[in-house]
């Protein structure tokens, strides 16, 4: 069956979604980049002030970090919730929703007197982001033409290295000028309130959602809850879930206390040179769609593994002291780091034959928690033993996801399901 007219079927009566190279493929791809942008920027914006933060409210090198870890929770345990919201209203709907609370919640956090109010605010703000990974991939498998799926994966996870990227670049040194680390953040929150209307412009209007409205809300949690506890007896989309939990754990902690890493002896950086490097995100922007283009040729699970190899052994260079080591070893492992997250998300959106939204919420809800955990968790390691001590840790953390990949994850995935 060939695609006729804007993402039908010769006949006109089935869709099969956008193909690369049309107009309406073109508007999704935008969209969802916009969507991510808006999205990250917002929740890594405290990342690159964590120092200020940490100073400003009297408080720990690890206590400072979870203005991020609070956020990351919350997204975490609002993306099932989420996938069933958006199995009602439709997916742009719900993603339109989140985008513009999270935004008018970050605004909020600006305004809190102490760092317990400003975490609590943090908090909810993540439960709104939520809302865009949690449908993001059933979006776009439902939209997008299944030959083009890995590809648009791909150019959703560029526009969340950008947007992480944006607000880490933006609120360092806007902070480092103006000495308030609130004025960093407020400029990539008016940034992400431009990217939120840009979204729900460009979104072009669903044609493959199917509503679950003509069942009642109880029978939907009964399906969510259903789908959900399948997923997580099978086990190849389990595996798939454990590398986002340990990967993007080891990843977050590094980006948290890097700042503080070149900040003290021997670099003595000033925060506006150490969020430079920050930059090193453009490396995930390239390798996302790459990684995707890559999977659909030679096979998901290989890129994975390569991806984990690369990022471990550039852990290790950034055990050397010396900035340009640090600097190499970080745009090698957030580029490694982002192939292989953008491999493992698209395959744990497409195995499934139903339940796809369950699949990727269960997939971000593992995504999330593991970075709330390990970017406390390495904090810890940081405070107590130093640089070395994080580096050996996210290495091991990476290395354990590579082998539970190696050993459970199928070669080559059924052609129905690949």
């Amino acid at each position: 069956m060939t695609t006729g007219h804007a993402g039908f079927s010769e006949t006109g009566t089935t869709w099969i979604g956008h193909r690369r190279g049309t107009g309406g493929y073109t508007l999704v791809q935008l969209a969802m980049f916009i969507a991510g942008v808006a999205t990250f920027a917002q929740l890594y914006a405290p990342q690159a002030v964590l120092p200020q933060i940490a100073e400003g409210f009297g408080v720990s090198t690890a206590e400072s970090a979870l203005m991020i870890s609070a956020g990351t929770l919350g997204l975490a345990l609002a993306v099932v919730p989420w996938s069933l919201v958006a199995d009602r209203i439709g997916r742009k709907r719900a993603m339109s929703i989140a985008i513009v609370a999270a935004t008018l919640l970050a605004f909020v956090t600006l305004a809190m007197p102490n760092f317990e109010f400003a975490i609590i605010v943090r908090f909810f703000e993540g439960c709104a982001l939520g809302g865009v990974p949690a449908v993001a991939m059933a979006y776009l498998n439902e939209e997008v033409h299944k030959k083009d799926a890995a590809a648009a994966v791909g150019t959703f996870i560029a526009g969340n290295t950008i947007g992480g990227l944006s607000g880490r670049i933006i609120s360092g040194p806007l902070a480092e000028a103006t000495g308030s680390w609130q004025f960093g953040v407020l400029a990539v929150a008016i940034l992400s309130a431009i990217a939120s209307v840009l979204f729900i412009l460009l979104a072009p209007r669903p044609s493959g959602f199917q509503p679950l409205n003509q069942i009642s809300i109880g029978e939907s949690i009964a399906a969510t809850l259903r789908n959900a506890w399948r997923h997580l007896h099978d086990p190849v989309l389990v595996s798939l879930y454990v590398q986002p939990f340990l990967l993007m754990g080891g990843f977050v902690a590094i980006y948290n206390y890097l700042g503080f890493h070149l900040s003290a002896p021997p670099f003595l950086l000033p925060v506006w040179v150490s969020s430079m490097v920050f930059l090193a995100y453009l490396a995930g922007s390239v390798s996302s769609p790459f990684a995707g283009r890559i999977a659909g040729r030679h096979g998901r699970k290989l890129v994975m593994i390569v991806c984990d190899l690369v990022a471990i052994a550039s852990l290790l260079l950034m055990l050397i002291p010396n900035l340009w080591a640090i600097i190499v070893g970080l745009v090698l492992m957030t580029a490694a780091f982002f192939g292989s997250h953008s491999t493992a998300s698209g395959w744990a959106g497409a195995w499934p034959t139903e339940g796809r939204a369950q699949s990727t919420a269960l997939y971000n809800l593992l995504y999330y928690v593991g970075s709330s955990v390990f970017g406390y968790v390495g904090g810890v390691f940081y405070q107590q033993w130093g640089w070395d001590a994080l580096v050996y840790l996210v290495a091991g953390l990476f290395g354990s996801g590579m082998l539970v990949g190696i050993i459970v994850l199928p070669r080559k995935p059924r052609a129905a399901r690949s």
